[in-house]
């Protein structure tokens, strides 16, 4: 069982720099694609950030695109997501996954969050304007 555990959430002001980091245990982690969704407040969990495997390939949501970085370090066995420039509608639980990879290929899309085979347990991020 892959265990993910995400950190660095927290109060910060629009305008401002948050990283989080996601940790995981477990697994090979270099055999798994990485990403990030979030839930804000009154609405359904959406996808962020994906990155994969190899971290040759990340793709991003619209919202987000310009504004946050993902990247991974499979020597240390994490993924960050640098989330600069940020917005009160940023504000939301932010949650890291990770999809298994079979022979260096993904059968499903990483930007659904159906396809991803686990789950950390979430970091808040508020963004006080």
């Amino acid at each position: 069982q892959v265990q993910l555990v995400e950190s660095g959430g927290g109060l910060v002001q629009a305008g401002g720099s948050l990283r989080l980091s996601c940790a995981a245990s477990g697994g090979t982690f270099s055999n798994y694609g990485m990403g990030w969704f979030r839930r804000a407040p009154g609405k359904e969990r959406e996808f962020v950030a994906h990155i994969t495997w190899s971290g040759g390939s990340a793709y991003y949501a619209d919202s987000v695109k310009g504004r946050f970085t993902i990247s991974r370090d499979n020597a240390k066995n994490t993924v960050y997501l640098q989330m600069n420039s940020l917005k009160p509608e940023d504000t939301a639980v932010y949650y890291c996954a990770a999809i298994k990879v079979v022979a260096g290929t993904l059968s499903r899309s990483p930007l659904r969050d159906a396809s991803y085979d686990y789950w950390g347990q979430g970091t808040q991020v508020t963004v006080s304007s």
